[in-house]
């Protein structure tokens, strides 16, 4: 069912508007990206987007089966390499797409061997869909919380066994990637992650039984959250309400941290869109990758 929490995520990545400055390279973009990502993200600014080379890494689509399910995944890593610090890259409600694969990239010109899973490769394909509202009825509402959590083991255990070191793995997401790296950190063998403006609260569901404001006090790993103070699908009082059942939780709680972003929209990161926003989205990334270093991961 397409519920008001997603409803709300669908409302905060509606597109605003652009000129045509920068047609040919947007056409460009999105055939990179995919048509119908491509449509459902539009307007793509491509004067912004970044794009970093794959000289010196080892780079494209791999693939591990959880269940009996082979899960396909972009991964990027410093080429000839092993004992690699591993981050796991969560797409945002578009699938992995060119903007996740580049960030992998970026992780991989860093150190890490970084992988983002197709967490939605059993419900649908998020390329094929041109309309926001429809890819998020028909796809993103479909998949289970325990899915996820069981793929992402499985991203870990196939980069364990590919060139990366088990025990420095660190999670990082984006708006739905957000979500679900507050999740993990609450589930899975990470040292620490930082979440993207992701959802903290809603409503419990069967797919979704639980949401980072309910799972913060239990956390194995501390999170840096990474927010926008104009971001119209997170209120900044799920934030407060996050902080305060962080307080009161475990040592991995309490050590987690918040950035909120004076005048940043939602999606603030992503390079590719025009809520993109250059200097809290340079800023975050040095954040995390500090907060990777700080607590071990690298």
């Amino acid at each position: 069912m397409f519920n008001d929490d997603l409803h709300a995520d669908a409302q905060a990545l509606l597109p605003g508007r652009t000129t045509e400055a920068g047609a040919t390279r947007r056409t460009a973009l999105q055939a990179a990206l995919g048509l119908g990502y491509a449509a459902a993200a539009a307007p793509i600014m491509a004067q912004t987007a970044i794009a970093t080379p794959a000289d010196g890494l080892t780079v494209g689509e791999v693939s591990f089966t959880v269940n009996g399910f082979k899960v396909p995944a972009y991964r990027a890593a410093p080429a000839g390499k092993t004992g690699l610090p591993v981050v796991l890259v969560i797409q945002e409600i578009f699938g992995v797409h060119e903007y996740i694969a580049d960030t992998c990239r970026r992780f991989a010109k860093a150190g890490y061997l970084a992988i983002a899973p197709q967490l939605y490769a059993r419900q649908g394909d998020p390329s094929q869909y041109t309309d926001i509202a429809k890819l998020m009825a028909e796809v993103v509402s479909k998949v289970p919380d325990a899915q996820v959590m069981a793929d992402l083991d499985g991203a870990v255990q196939w980069a364990a066994a590919s060139g990366g070191d088990a025990a420095r793995v660190g999670i990082t997401g984006f708006c739905w990637g957000g979500r679900i790296t507050w999740l993990y950190a609450a589930h899975g063998p990470v040292k620490a992650g930082v979440a993207w403006y992701g959802r903290l609260v809603g409503q419990a569901s069967e797919l979704t039984p639980k949401h980072p404001v309910e799972i913060a006090p239990i956390l194995k790993a501390p999170v840096l959250g990474l927010y926008g103070e104009k971001d119209t699908g997170i209120p900044l009082d799920t934030v407060d309400k996050m902080k305060a059942a962080l307080a009161s939780g475990s040592p991995q709680a309490r050590a987690s941290e918040f950035v909120v972003y004076p005048e940043a929209p939602h999606a603030f990161h992503a390079d590719y869109r025009p809520s993109y926003r250059k200097d809290a989205a340079e800023d975050g990334w040095k954040r995390a990758l500090a907060w990777f270093k700080t607590h071990g991961v690298v």
